[in-house]
């Protein structure tokens, strides 16, 4: 069975984007917003990568 990254249902903030990533990686979906937000702190282009990912990644059937 292989892996497939999608878009949380459940565990939605905005998207469901980071819910998604983590439920992928097997985290804690509070680990992967404040990652998220760090990076959209520090790089500047989260915002810009979190609508690119709510774009292309599925949701989850």
């Amino acid at each position: 069975m292989t892996k497939r990254l999608y878009k949380s249902r459940d565990d939605q903030k905005i998207d469901g984007v980071c819910a998604g990533i983590a439920k992928y990686f097997d985290v804690d979906p509070t680990l992967i917003r404040l990652a998220w937000v760090l990076f959209c702190a520090i790089v500047g282009s989260g915002v810009l990568a979190y609508i690119v990912c709510a774009l292309v990644i599925p949701r989850e059937p």
